[in-house]
Order: structure tokens, then sequence, then C-alpha cells
């Protein structure tokens, strides 16, 4: 009986050490690095050599106004190529973005909406042509199974 009383105190002395040691750890963290500033993330730095033909590289998105806002606000979340293939009007970009914020977590874009509605819509517009031209003058033959 004795014997289980001492490793149980032995056991949450351990565990008082090793909670301790994390806090002086994180303590220690906190003070080294309290007065240094925040680097942006760096997908949120563009370098010339990021776009190229007028494209920016680490996307694929066109590099016109207001992509930065849309690479901040929307590919933290899905994917550029998501945001390419949408093609959609102004209306249906906005009801897309009220559904994301309604249902998704999607923060308040406050007047960086508008600014991304802008540039989906001036750069990704709606097409009226769809993945592909429809198939004509194919001569279909039949499968025949042995």
């Amino acid at each position: 009986m004795n014997f289980a009383k001492g490793q149980h105190k032995k056991s949450l002395l351990t565990s008082i050490l090793v909670f301790v040691a994390a806090l002086l750890f994180v303590l220690l963290i906190v003070v080294k690095f309290k007065d240094e500033p925040l680097e942006p993330s760096p997908k949120n730095k563009i370098q010339s050599s990021d776009i190229v033909d007028g494209i920016h590289q680490p996307t694929g998105l066109k590099d016109d106004e207001g992509m930065m806002a849309v690479v901040t606000h929307c590919t933290g979340c899905h994917s550029a190529q998501l945001v390419i293939q949408n093609r959609m009007n102004r209306e249906r970009w906005n009801a897309t973005i009220r559904w994301m914020q309604e249902t998704q977590n999607l923060w308040d874009l406050g007047e960086n909406q508008e600014l991304i509605v802008d540039y989906l819509v001036k750069n990704y517009p709606v097409s009226e042509k769809g993945r592909r031209a429809q198939l004509q003058d194919i001569e279909w033959y039949e499968l025949t199974i042995n």
C-alpha cells in the first residue's frame, strides 16, 4: 500500500515538473519574440518573378487590381483553380460570398468584397461556352460483347 502512495506522489511530481517546464518554455518564447514585428505570410508577398506573362505563378490568377485580395481572402480555404473555374456574374459572386459567410464561416470581407467581385467579374467573366464543344459529325459504331 505504501508503495502505491509513493508511486502516485512521484507521478504527480513528475507531471507538475513537466507542466512547469513547458510553461517556462512558452514564456521564454513570448518574451524573446514579443517586440519583433510579425511578418506577412509569404504567400501574400508578391515578387516580380511571381508574375510571368500576366499570370501569378503560385496561384494561376491573372495579375490585376484585386488579385491579392482574392489570394488573401479566398485561397486560405480553397485553391485558386476553384475560383477560376467558377465564372459568375456580379450577382452570383455576391450570393456565393453570402452563402460562404452563412454556412462556411467566411468572415466579413468589408470593402474588400467589392474589390474581389470586381476582379472576378472582369478577369473571369461568365462564359457561354461549356467545358468543350458539343460532338458533331461523329460516326458511331456498335460495341459487341463476345
